[in-house]
């Protein structure tokens, strides 16, 4: 974030313009989208790469860690001819007398550098420091026969520097809420070039070659940290665009299996005594009478060991299983059965939990949990809903094929 600057005057919170290092270090974030390799970028998943650059661009605001200072004491010989209240006759040379050194460490965490950038809001007359490695050192030297009151000195400073620090942390704040839209945008922006370039080179009808300069690799560039976060592990090999069920039409497909709950609610006679394939069955006839006939040919069935299906040419798009409650290691299983099926990038699929007398609470604890653990999980979507929750898979063996696994708990009377 930071370039070269001068450290030896001391002077802290003046060296460089942090507004500026601001902008600058969004604009890195932007100008690595546009660098990263076209099927690299494509071939990872929006959300790895965003979490990733917000990791890497964000900025550590200083914090003083006060309850872990330390302070040091020598005899040092201190030179007196500044002293406008001792008789130095010839205030050319030094006049070294008998004093001591107090050297006060306090450690810090967050980016040194930020020592040396002025906020927006700034002191005339700037505190000074020495920062060695992660530690802020104040150096104070006496003569001993007129010795200086450290500890007020100490408090002073260090009230100055706290005051630099929270005019910076208001900017940095502002910086990292925003660095997660303006990361998405940028990746979102050129992935929508990139796949519009790609259908418009097929349209073309001609075989495209790739040009012997393109790059190959992706190499980082360097920022400077403590530790530089890397992209999640992603291929450079050609990026083949694959059908996705949209989000509205998969939103609309929970809806109808939603209100299906209803029904239940409303007729518990007729399903207290139905066993899984048959409450499967009232699910697929209402889903069929939703879509079944459109001309893409997407129709829901029956369709080999999986429950309802829909499926785009020889692939399916959108997966649900349909399961009673029978426990944490059954439910683990039926997600292994839902990863087994799932074939596309960007898969749409759920797990419909019948839960016959069981208290609910437990049903949705034990979802959760086992969800959470399972060696395909990446993340939890945020999705408000009393019964039900939205988890975000790996397929099996690429953790750049992410699923969309909505879970609903449905009541069966008994």
């Amino acid at each position: 974030m930071f370039g070269t600057i001068d450290k030896s005057k001391g002077l802290l919170f003046v060296s460089r313009e942090l507004d500026q290092s601001i902008r600058l270090t969004m604009q890195r974030m932007q100008q690595e989208v546009e660098r990263l390799d076209e099927n690299r970028l494509l071939n990872t998943p929006p959300e790895d790469l965003k979490r990733s650059l917000v990791e890497k661009y964000s900025i550590r605001p200083i914090t003083l860690l006060r309850d872990q200072w330390h302070a040091d004491h020598e005899d040092i010989q201190v030179d007196v001819r500044h002293d406008r209240m001792r008789a130095v006759y010839d205030r050319s040379r030094p006049a070294m007398v008998a004093g001591e050194r107090f050297e006060v460490r306090v450690p810090f965490e967050g980016e040194s550098e930020l020592f040396y950038a002025k906020a927006n809001t700034y002191s005339l007359n700037p505190p000074r420091a020495v920062i060695e490695k992660n530690e802020l050192v104040l150096r104070y030297d006496s003569p001993s026969d007129q010795p200086h009151d450290i500890r007020a000195l100490v408090d002073q400073t260090l009230k100055e520097i706290e005051q630099h620090l929270a005019w910076q942390r208001g900017m940095i704040d502002v910086h990292n809420q925003n660095l997660p839209q303006a990361a998405e945008q940028a990746i979102s922006q050129r992935r929508e070039r990139l796949l519009a370039q790609s259908q418009r080179a097929e349209a073309l009808g001609i075989p495209i070659r790739r040009r012997t300069d393109a790059p190959k690799t992706y190499a980082v560039p360097s920022v400077k940290r403590k530790t530089v976060p890397t992209l999640p592990p992603a291929t450079t090999v050609q990026f083949k665009p694959e059908p996705a069920l949209a989000m509205e039409l998969y939103e609309h497909v929970l809806k109808v299996v939603q209100d299906m709950a209803l029904v239940m609610e409303r007729s518990p006679d007729a399903f207290k005594a139905m066993n899984e394939e048959a409450l499967r069955q009232h699910f697929i006839v209402q889903l069929n009478g939703q879509f079944e006939g459109k001309a893409t040919g997407e129709t829901f069935n029956m369709g080999g060991k999986t429950d309802i299906l829909l499926r785009e040419g020889d692939r399916n798009v959108f997966i649900a299983e349909c399961k009673f409650w029978k426990g944490p290691k059954a439910f683990g299983e039926a997600i292994d059965q839902l990863l087994g099926y799932a074939t596309w990038r960007d898969g749409k699929t759920a797990i419909l939990v019948f839960n016959r007398g069981t208290e609910t609470s437990t049903v949705l604890t034990g979802i959760d949990t086992v969800a959470k653990a399972h060696a395909n999980f990446k993340r939890a979507v945020n999705w408000p809903h009393e019964s039900g929750f939205q988890y975000i898979l790996h397929a099996n063996g690429d953790k750049n094929r992410e699923l969309l696994l909505t879970v609903l708990v449905f009541h069966v009377p008994q």
